[in-house]
């Protein structure tokens, strides 16, 4: 039975097969409802495109008020996240300069919305609630002719 990358995403122990996973069948075991956000040190958004909507947080440290926000807010509601194919990814180490964060270039808390077909959607410089980001996903193209699938 083929499952979504997300549940490849959301759990720790798959993720060093998220690029394989793109045609390969998962496991059953794969629980999409486990809330793990991906670090995106050795990840790149190549590894996401036609599988996943990757939710991308910034912070310059993982203390930073924003930061510990939206990650409460995500959580909070990773049903909903899990339901639109999506993987969240947090990079809080400027110094690190992951290749995600050198493609994104983001000045402090930064939260990045990125469509199935790699564009970015949505930037905000604040914590953005998971109802306003569900509305925003359902309104882009390919969500939309999935749910029309779906039917």
């Amino acid at each position: 039975m083929k499952k979504t990358l997300l549940a490849l995403c959301l759990s720790a122990a798959a993720l060093p097969v998220v690029a394989q996973a793109i045609d390969a069948d998962l496991p059953a075991a794969a629980d999409p409802l486990v809330w793990e956000p991906v670090a995106a040190e050795g990840l790149t958004l190549a590894q996401f495109k036609w599988v996943a909507r990757p939710i991308v947080v910034f912070a310059d440290s993982p203390f930073d008020p924003a930061f510990v926000r939206q990650m409460e807010l995500l959580e909070a509601r990773a049903n909903e996240l899990a339901e639109r194919d999506v993987v969240v990814i947090y990079d809080t180490d400027p110094d690190a300069r992951s290749d995600i964060r050198t493609d994104l270039r983001p000045r402090g808390f930064s939260l990045v919305l990125i469509s199935k077909d790699g564009q970015i959607a949505q930037r905000k410089p604040f914590p953005w609630d998971v109802r306003e980001i569900g509305r925003a996903i359902d309104k882009m193209p390919i969500r939309k002719q999935e749910l029309r699938e779906a039917r």
